[in-house]
């Protein structure tokens, strides 16, 4: 019986030593990390570096909703710097041809800095220079095909107020810098084979095929192809 005594009354001293405990400290130790614990900060990754007079290259992919700035330094392969969610463009794949039809190019077109607009109603913009010699020879019509600010779109490239701040930025710093043209390649998708497999039965198939080449030897080369317009026809050229 005094056994059994002795044992309840440690027991009670262990409640009571526990209770005292957390009302000092709050609670009962915590580990590292867990809730109301210390935590212990992660390792970032460091941001990449712009020098003033760096090139940038835009490249988009509509159907990953994709907008990449990538940056050349010293005449280097290019880097990619950081890459947007695109918060909306208008009339899924495929290229812009006819005034009103609210497409969204794709193709090979580019912004100099007399095409940036400061004062739009979109908070932000620049013009992609839609339509190229491409468009031209091909009697596609449209014009002040953007991208800008917030997320409504007509045939422009909206990423929203805070994301073009931010690219409108390093547009200007890229013509501050010495660039005269900032090219802007635009891709219904990134144009893998098995991409090219899954769209084969498109009706934008055979204009699609012929810009594989220059997303090709952007993402074996990193360094921006030649484009030309020959016959109705984009040629790519080595950069």
């Amino acid at each position: 019986m005094r056994n059994v005594l002795f044992i309840i009354i440690l027991v009670l001293i262990v409640i009571v030593s526990l209770l005292i405990y957390q009302n000092l400290t709050g609670g009962p130790p915590k580990e590292p990390g867990s809730d109301g614990g210390p935590i212990q900060p992660r390792p970032s990754e460091p941001e990449k570096q712009i020098k003033f007079g760096d090139r940038l290259y835009i490249r988009i992919l509509k159907a990953e909703d994709k907008f990449e700035l990538w940056f050349s330094s010293d005449n280097k392969p290019y880097q990619l710097y950081k890459s947007y969610i695109i918060c909306t463009y208008s009339g899924g794949l495929g290229p812009k041809r006819i005034q009103g039809d609210h497409k969204s190019p794709e193709g090979f077109y580019s912004t100099t800095k007399g095409l940036l607009n400061p004062n739009s109603n979109y908070h932000l913009s620049f013009n992609i220079g839609y339509p190229n010699a491409f468009d031209r020879a091909n009697g596609y019509t449209g014009d002040f095909l953007m991208v800008h600010g917030g997320c409504a779109s007509a045939g422009c490239y909206a990423m929203t107020d805070p994301i073009i701040t931010e690219i409108y930025g390093l547009v200007e710093q890229a013509f501050a810098g010495g660039q005269k043209v900032v090219p802007i390649h635009i891709f219904p998708f990134a144009m893998t084979q098995n991409k090219m497999t899954q769209y084969q039965d498109s009706e934008y198939i055979d204009f699609w095929k012929t810009l594989k080449p220059a997303y090709d030897f952007f993402e074996t080369n990193h360094r921006v192809p030649v484009i030309e317009v020959s016959g109705k026809q984009y040629l790519v050229k080595a950069g």
